[in-house]
């Protein structure tokens, strides 16, 4: 007997809590498909792009004389304190918006829970394995620095910019880019990858992705692509693990916390051109 369709079948449904247990979607088995999940992908990198875009015009444009042409444009977002501050705000609305376009895949337009289609559970993943695995990335990237110092990027630029710059990054790297990215990657696209190519191909597809869309603002900086990499690595042998999205965004949230706080008491340091840890695991945002 052929196994019905089950995306069909949930787009018929008029009472989705009374769905047969052999049927019912879970987080392995998503009531969403590669193509969907692929579109979210794109529609989060594409608000990611323009927004800052969007933000940035009219501000270019009340200057004297305003600036219009394209190349003068690129450089003026770059250097000018005000211009970066725009585009970091800018990724507020960029990342609401991305979690309401995720709720609405995930729950399918409100038929199944947000939470159990993602997997809000620890999945066996005891609290100690978070410090074990935070310590020995931060081991790791001390090790790599030493043999390959991070070289500037967009990102050093950024956050050299002013101290305002530092704080709003440091707040975005640590109460919604965790929450966002992991339900973009290993929550929507994962889930769907896993079942329609396998769990081996899916890890390296997510891990892919992650780092792509990260790779422009950390180049030419290839020790920090590189433990971004690791991250992306490390995170996703989490959520196959568990079988649930939780424990990523839990790891995801002390890593970019703990280097908030280095980020924000790097000023004050005895020693201003010695951080405490190397400026390779300053990982933060989209």
């Amino acid at each position: 007997m052929q196994e019905p369709d089950k995306e069909e079948y949930y787009s018929t449904l008029e009472y989705p809590e009374k769905i047969p247990e052999a049927v019912a979607p879970t987080p392995n088995d998503p009531p969403w498909s590669s193509p969907i999940a692929v579109g979210t992908w794109v529609s989060s990198v594409l608000l990611i792009v323009i927004l800052p875009t969007l933000f940035l015009l009219p501000y270019a444009m009340t200057l004297n004389p305003p600036i219009v042409e394209s190349s003068a444009l690129v450089e003026f977002a770059k250097t000018d304190p005000t211009a970066v501050l725009l585009q970091i705000l800018s990724i507020f609305p960029a990342h609401i918006l991305t979690l309401v376009l995720a709720w609405l895949v995930v729950t399918r337009f409100r038929t199944f829970s947000f939470r159990k289609m993602l997997g809000w559970e620890s999945g066996g993943i005891s609290w100690w394995y978070y410090p074990a695995i935070l310590i020995g990335f931060l081991a790791i990237a001390a090790a790599v620095s030493s043999f390959a110092p991070e070289q500037d990027n967009d990102l050093l630029r950024i956050l050299r910019s002013s101290r305002s710059a530092v704080y709003i990054v440091a707040f975005l790297a640590t109460f919604t880019a965790p929450l966002v990215e992991e339900i973009v990657y290993r929550g929507v696209l994962y889930s769907a990858f896993q079942r329609s190519v396998g769990v081996p191909a899916a890890f390296c597809l997510v891990t892919f992705l992650f780092a792509l869309v990260h790779v422009p603002q950390y180049y030419p900086s290839y020790s920090t692509i590189f433990l971004l990499v690791l991250l992306s690595v490390s995170l996703t042998a989490l959520r196959v693990k568990s079988k649930n999205l939780l424990p990523c965004i839990i790891l995801h949230t002390l890593f970019n916390g703990f280097q908030s706080v280095i980020l924000i008491i790097e000023p004050f340091l005895a020693k201003p051109d010695a951080s405490p840890l190397p400026a390779l695991i300053k990982q933060l945002l989209k």
